[in-house]
């Protein structure tokens, strides 16, 4: 049975954007015209997953707003109705919302939604990553699943010297850009890695993961480390898969992630990317 559910993680600080996230959550800041949270959604919802949960925290009611009904603006819109019914379509997306009243870390964050996914398989969202492809990133994940069961985890190759910013990937190759992973390694030293295959968040989760996520021990800081529960999947029997996915990934929880992904966008939208490209052009900045 295909999976349905989704669960997009949203409790972040946002430390990185200060002041600006002092008072807007980080994934609503921009790419263009959409925050980076709705094109999260509209990935999940273009692979066939209607059932949305996202966990926020305190101060991100924002997040909430945005896909709630604005009858105040939809009435201001009514002449123009383009824009009238871009706001009423965002509004009409289904999306249950869980808050994470302490920072403990991505498995304490899955285990507050549980009552939402009902121990079932579904398919988890990082909002930083920011993924552009033909096909939906984690659409691909879930075709992966269906021919190999078990749980999925997306990754990219990444130079060495950047690993140490990734879960690292030790793997059997079993087809095209699919492996059977042996184990992930976090955040390893680029001599230490092995291998330049970096999970990125993108994942198809069994419902075996549900009973360890409840176990898996705190770590540095009290945080209970999505990593560890994986570790504790596999010790356990779990096959776990690793897929290369297609796409072009952008991390926007960087400030240049942010720019880049919204350079990118904009050079692909025909009302935009003229202008755009001739103030880069003229910009001549020396490399």
């Amino acid at each position: 049975m295909r999976i349905r559910k989704a669960l997009i993680l949203a409790a972040g600080y946002g430390t990185r954007f200060l002041p600006a996230t002092k008072a807007v959550p980080k994934e609503m800041l921009p790419i263009v015209d959409r925050p980076v949270i709705q094109y999260i959604v509209e990935e999940a919802l273009a692979a066939g997953l209607d059932q949305i949960v996202i966990v926020t925290a305190m101060s991100k009611r924002a997040i909430e707003d945005h896909f709630d009904r604005n009858p105040d603006l939809e009435a201001a819109l009514a002449k123009k109705p383009d824009y009238l019914e871009e706001v009423q379509r965002i509004s009409g997306i289904e999306i249950a919302f869980v808050r994470q009243k302490e920072m403990k870390g991505q498995s304490h964050a899955i285990l507050g939604a549980r009552r939402f996914m009902g121990d079932e398989p579904f398919a988890l969202f990082y909002p930083d990553d920011v993924i552009f492809s033909d096909k939906p990133a984690i659409g691909q994940l879930l075709d992966v699943q269906e021919r190999h069961g078990g749980s999925v985890i997306a990754v990219q190759r990444v130079p060495q010297q950047e690993i140490v910013h990734y879960g690292a990937i030790d793997g059997e190759p079993l087809e095209e850009g699919v492996w059977r992973v042996r184990s992930i390694v976090e955040k390893p030293a680029a001599d230490e890695a092995p291998s330049n295959l970096g999970s990125v968040g993108r994942f198809v989760l069994s419902a075996d993961i549900w009973p360890l996520l409840e176990k898996t021990p705190p770590s540095i800081g009290g945080e209970m480390f999505f990593t560890d529960t994986m570790t504790m999947l596999m010790e356990k029997g779990g096959e776990v898969f690793a897929y290369e996915y297609e796409g072009q990934r952008f991390d926007t929880g960087r400030p240049i992630g942010l720019l880049k992904a919204s350079i990118y966008t904009a050079l692909r939208r025909p009302e935009i990317a003229p202008e755009l490209a001739e103030f880069l052009r003229a910009l001549n900045v020396p490399a």
